[in-house]
């Protein structure tokens, strides 16, 4: 796996993985299998450890959600919308955290290339420089230091997602 931070500004992170299937399984796994790969725990899901799920709903428009159980009931955080959706090569879509407002956002590109061994999974996560300086999403980090933070939270999703494939077989 590769995990570089492309520009200083801290505005995008890429990752690679390489996986032992086509592109169009490894397509597959990452959109209707994500609950599957998906890491857990407060990091990664505003669920943390709790019963939950995390799907895209697989069209232009689709959401990405997280839906989980409270006292309260139901919860469903939306974290994105599907922009591009080109079964088996390219999946775009918007990233929204929980705590950012209203107008944040940033976009994540996910690539999947055949390679002699399967696929190789490109993700890019990008414009984080429209966050303000000070944004909690930023942890206190700028420029080359919050896209490596970025990277490495991507690095270990893609880690999910490489392990997810190779025992899919054995469920």
């Amino acid at each position: 796996m590769s995990v570089s931070s492309v520009l200083p500004s801290g505005d995008q992170a890429t990752v690679s993985v390489t996986v032992t299937v086509e592109p169009a399984v490894a397509f597959e796994v990452f959109t209707q299998e994500t609950d599957l790969w998906w890491r857990r725990g407060l990091r990664y899901r505003l669920a943390g450890r709790r019963p939950g799920s995390l799907c895209f709903e697989p069209s232009v428009g689709g959401r990405l959600f997280e839906s989980f159980e409270t006292p309260s009931g139901t919860h469903v955080h939306e974290a994105g919308r599907v922009t591009v959706w080109q079964p088996p090569s390219r999946l775009v879509f918007t990233w929204r955290n929980a705590n950012f407002s209203a107008e944040d956002d940033t976009e994540v590109e996910v690539l999947f290339e055949p390679t002699t061994s399967g696929t190789r999974v490109t993700v890019q996560h990008r414009g984080w420089s429209a966050l303000r300086p000070g944004h909690p999403a930023r942890h206190g980090l700028d420029g080359a230091e919050f896209s490596r933070m970025i990277g490495l939270w991507w690095g270990e999703l893609m880690t999910g997602l490489r392990e997810r494939i190779e025992t899919r077989g054995a469920d």
